[in-house]
């Protein structure tokens, strides 16, 4: 059984549509922009804690921009490049990504980057923190509750499952409480309901949350 509960379904693919902006409306919308070309600046890198929806966001970019975002890093020109978790890459690709940068200022490409800090506290090379920090750079902070709330609901309804409230407020004190884990958790509940044909309640939410413990 508790395979079965592993056995969370995937997400939809990382889209501007299906991400839950929150106090992050601003970031989203210049970064829905800057795919499209809207925007003159060519560097934008996001920073924030786990669960605050970086990588969401720059699969969302890459997405709509058609983007570069593997490594190792090829070397200039590139048109789009987009890098999760830059404070990774090794020297080899923290020089071509330099180069990139340069390269981008001067009108060849444009460029996101993510990390849990801002380019001055992530170790990378002091000319390269120095570069991405001359770009926007935007925090991204947590949902509030309210906001998870509604996300909780939305994932449900897109189960066909209703989420009465004491199980959502359960969820929200007895869960890891950024948003990827508590969506994972409806989806092993709504897994969990369907398998022992019983209604979703708190007591069944405990029955999951063991399982997953395990």
């Amino acid at each position: 059984m508790r395979q079965l509960i592993l056995d969370i379904r995937p997400d939809a693919p990382p889209d501007f549509d299906n991400f839950l902006p929150g106090p992050n409306i601003e970031a989203c919308a210049v970064l829905r922009d800057h795919a499209a070309g809207l925007i003159d600046e060519p560097v934008l890198h996001l920073w924030g804690e786990a669960g605050t929806g970086k990588s969401h966001l720059l699969a969302a970019w890459a997405k709509l921009a058609g983007a570069i975002t593997s490594t190792p890093l090829p070397e200039p020109p590139v048109r789009w490049l987009a890098l999760d978790d830059v404070q990774h890459l090794d020297a080899d690709d923290q020089i071509r990504l330099f180069s990139l940068v340069n390269a981008a200022r001067e009108g060849a490409g444009r460029i996101l980057t993510s990390g849990p800090l801002p380019p001055s506290q992530l170790g990378l090379r002091p000319d390269l923190a120095t570069r991405l920090a001359q770009g926007l750079v935007f925090r991204l902070s947590p949902l509030g509750d309210a906001d998870k709330l509604a996300a909780l609901h939305v994932r449900a309804e897109a189960h066909g499952l209703h989420l009465p409230e004491e199980v959502t407020r359960y969820l929200l004190t007895h869960c890891r409480r950024d948003l990827p884990r508590l969506l994972a958790t409806v989806d092993a509940l709504d897994t969990y309901s369907l398998s022992r044909k019983r209604p979703v309640s708190v007591p069944l939410l405990k029955e999951v949350l063991l399982q997953i413990q395990a």
